[in-house]
């Protein structure tokens, strides 16, 4: 296994596009059950705040020692500018679209007894003129990156994914997709697409053996002209489709501890050594351990250069 050096990664430039996020967890201890409902009493006594969604996925390029860029839509609100100090704080190149009427997506979680009980989402959709100015935006960072991210949340910060794609390609850069929803279609000739079991079963239906499995993952690709199609399977580590056939890479043997935003270090790890100059088949060995390790983290988590070497 070939891991790129850091002189490599330090070379290496992505830009990640799409759905960023903050993440808050309140801490607390929970002793009684309300009077008022069956529900326990979280006494709060620790608040954390991380970036989430497309700028973890930037903070993974950036952990293992590659440059990173991050071009996201957010509100004009308290929880943006909070965002955007920590990704600044992370070594992230942030770029910022601003929309007034959009709320920031923050995701808060209540951790008592070390585990979750509750997730509150807040969220509402960008406007179409502000992700037209993305679209500017991005024309104007692409040449300076090798490889482009999309980081499909779901949020509507990709509206214009297809003509980013079809841009990037022309422009001769690798282009990889964290997918969402069951219309792969606007993703039609990225180089890779990352999804895990669930997300993948959404569009090519339930298969009962790996033959099946093989058959409509290749159709999948053929259909939306992909070079490769990427398929995390948790326990069962990770297999590449591409037109030499499939590689198949066994999970990490580790315990488990949390396997939030374990997909965005896989992303991102392909991603950070594709741009370092590695080709798909000798990137993904790197993404599952660097996916190995992060599960043995809490919360969404990020892998370093060093980590990733020793392991």
């Amino acid at each position: 296994m070939t891991i790129p050096t850091q002189q490599q990664f330090a070379a290496a430039r992505v830009l990640v596009v799409g759905d960023a996020m903050l993440d808050r967890y309140w801490y607390g201890a929970v002793d009684r059950i309300s009077p008022e409902a069956p529900v326990p009493v979280v006494r709060v006594t620790r608040e954390e705040e991380r970036i989430g969604g497309a700028a973890n996925v930037a903070s993974n390029v950036v952990s293992l020692g590659a440059q990173a860029s991050l071009l996201t839509v957010v509100g004009d609100d308290e929880a943006s500018h909070r965002l955007e100090a920590l990704v600044a704080q992370t070594g992230i190149a942030p770029h910022f679209g601003r929309d007034p009427q959009l709320k920031t997506t923050v995701k808060l979680r209540v951790i008592g007894r070390q585990q979750q009980l509750i997730r509150m989402d807040f969220e509402n959709t960008p406007q179409s003129e502000v992700l037209a100015s993305q679209s500017s935006a991005f024309a104007a960072l692409l040449p300076q990156h090798e490889a482009v991210l999309f980081s499909d949340y779901g949020k509507g910060g990709l509206a214009h994914v297809s003509q980013m794609i079809g841009a990037a390609r022309a422009a001769g850069k690798a282009v990889f997709i964290d997918p969402k929803g069951s219309d792969y279609s606007r993703y039609r000739g990225a180089t890779a697409i990352t999804p895990n079991r669930a997300e993948l079963q959404q569009v090519i239906g339930h298969w009962d053996n790996e033959a099946e499995l093989t058959r409509r993952a290749h159709q999948l690709r053929a259909d939306l002209q992909l070079d490769a199609l990427l398929l995390t399977r948790s326990e069962e580590g990770m297999t590449l489709f591409d037109a030499r056939g499939e590689q198949h890479v066994g999970a990490q043997a580790r315990e488990v501890f949390d396997v939030t935003g374990a997909g965005d270090t896989v992303i991102a790890t392909i991603a950070a050594c594709v741009a370092a100059g590695l080709s798909l088949r000798d990137a993904m060995p790197l993404a599952n351990r660097a996916g190995g390790i992060v599960v043995g983290k809490f919360g969404t988590a990020t892998v370093s250069y060093k980590e990733l070497a020793a392991s």
